[in-house]
Formats: C-alpha cells, sequence, structure tokens
C-alpha cells in the first residue's frame, strides 16, 4: 500500500454481478481480529456466499499476519470488489521501508464507489507513541485513529450506503458516543429514504442508554431486535459481550439475522442479515 494513500481499492469481482439486483442480499459483518487465522475466515466467507461483507481489524503487511495484504487476499479469493481504509499505521510491524497497517475493509460483489474515512475528532491517546515504551509488538504502539469506512455500492442501479465502524477499545462509554454521533451526523447528508447500513465493532451496547438513543434518534432500525446474542466468545469468568452491531435506514427491509457463534476463525463472531431494497 502507498503509504501517502488512506483508501486503497481493486476491482476483482466477476463483471456479470454488475448486470442484475438479486432478490435478497446477504451482508456480513465481521470484526477478523488481524486476519491471524485467515484461512478460517476465508472458508466461513466463501460458505457464507455473502455479497456485502464489512470487516474490521484488517492487517496489511503485518509481521504477525505474514505481511499479506488481508483485504486483498480476500477480494481475489473470493473474487470480489474490495475497498480498504487505514486506521492506523502498526509501528511495531513493519519498517520504515516497509510500513504496515491496520484498519477497515469493504468488499462487495458490485461497484463500489465514493469511498472515504471519517477520522473521528476525538480519539483516545493510548496508542500513541511514547518515547519511554519499547517499540515491541506488546505495547501497539500506532499513528491514526479510529474511523468509519464509509462507501457507496451500485447494485444494477440501485445504492447502498455503507458504515464500517471501529469505535475505540480503550476510552470509555463517553468517548465512543462521540465518535458513534460524528458518523450518525453524517449519515444526514442522505435522504431519508437511501438504504444505508451501520455495522461494526462498536465496543459499546448500543441497544440501550445513550448510544440506542441516538441511533433511534437518527432512525436507525436495530437489524436483529430480540434476536441478538454475545458477538465475542465467553470464558469461564464471563460471558460473551455484545459489541457488534448491524442497523438500517431508508428503504430497506431485514430478515434472516444471526450470530455465527460455530466461527473460531477470530475473538469475535461473524454477523449476518439477508437485505431487500423495497
Amino acid at each position: 500500500m502507498n503509504p501517502t494513500q488512506e483508501i486503497e481499492s481493486g476491482n476483482l469481482a466477476v463483471p456479470r454481478w454488475a448486470l442484475y439486483r438479486p432478490d435478497s442480499i446477504k451482508v456480513v459483518d465481521w470484526n477478523i481480529d488481524r486476519g491471524l487465522k485467515l484461512g478460517g475466515v476465508i472458508e466461513f466467507l466463501a460458505r457464507a456466499k455473502a455479497d456485502i461483507i464489512l470487516l474490521q481489524e484488517v492487517d496489511v503487511n503485518c509481521r504477525r499476519t505474514h505481511h499479506v495484504n488481508v483485504a486483498r487476499e480476500i477480494a481475489q479469493k473470493l473474487e470480489m470488489n474490495y475497498v480498504f481504509g487505514r486506521e492506523f499505521q502498526e509501528l511495531t510491524q513493519g519498517s520504515k521501508t516497509s510500513p504496515a497497517y491496520h484498519g477497515q475493509a469493504t468488499l462487495s460483489r458490485w461497484p463500489l464507489a465514493k469511498s472515504r474515512i471519517i477520522r473521528f475528532k476525538k480519539q483516545s491517546d493510548f496508542w500513541r507513541p511514547h518515547w519511554f515504551l519499547p517499540e515491541i509488538s506488546p505495547f501497539q504502539e500506532r499513528l491514526g485513529g479510529r474511523m468509519a469506512l464509509v462507501s457507496e455500492v451500485n447494485i444494477a442501479g440501485e445504492t447502498i450506503v455503507t458504515y464500517s465502524l471501529h469505535l475505540e477499545s480503550r476510552g470509555d462509554d463517553e468517548l465512543r458516543c462521540a465518535q458513534l454521533d460524528e458518523t450518525l451526523n453524517d449519515a444526514k447528508r442522505y435522504t431519508w429514504d437511501m438504504p444505508i447500513l451501520l455495522t461494526g465493532d462498536f465496543n459499546i451496547e448500543a441497544s440501550a442508554g445513550p448510544a440506542a438513543g441516538a441511533i433511534s434518534r437518527a432512525q436507525f432500525q436495530h437489524a436483529f431486535v430480540d434476536r441478538h446474542g454475545p458477538t465475542t466468545p465467553g470464558s469461564f469468568w464471563e460471558h460473551g459481550r455484545i459489541i457488534d452491531w448491524m442497523f438500517t435506514r431508508g428503504c430497506v427491509r431485514v430478515s434472516q439475522p444471526q450470530v455465527h457463534r460455530s466461527v473460531s476463525a477470530s475473538d469475535h463472531y461473524p454477523l449476518s442479515v439477508n437485505l431487500v431494497i423495497v
């Protein structure tokens, strides 16, 4: 990836997908834990036969993931178009001449357009380099900041706007709500009937409290309602957490929401829904 380029894209889909709109569109959202178990990630995504995929924690040229461009590798294997948005430069995973990055990716069987990054104004300083910390992997020193990756998917003349979020894991709920508010305010640029997907790793309980209130006021609908279970594995000490979410707005109908808790290729479970543009 070009060090000056915050967004990378590639058109690897089979051209015939651009010619028609299916009756329903399958969407998968997943924090893939950098792609550490990339074979398992690709195996699930291939089996899921998703039309749109939104991924968080995606590595590019990182030592821990064997210097693979994870977004492009998945897109090549699945024959999909992709966009990768840079969240952080991983200072302990690359070098000055060969930098490593980490961020979000959106993949689609149809063309992706107008991709952009919302770099949140409010950030934690947890990840910033400090002179007193050694440059080794456990300290995860980074340059950049949390963000939302926005893309428009052109499905045979229809448009779906996608937001892939990764809210801060090292701050408090007030910080995460401020980052969420920036995204919801950005969505006001679209008409109320425009189909919008708002998905990702929120690191917050988004069905109650201030986050839920903000989402409701922005007229987004919970894609899972009462069917949402934990999206991270539990342990002996605690139950899994519900921190990955999918919301919709506009002329779109949701069915068959599912948290795929049998999939062990990440420290998060993938979520999927079927969409119909109405």
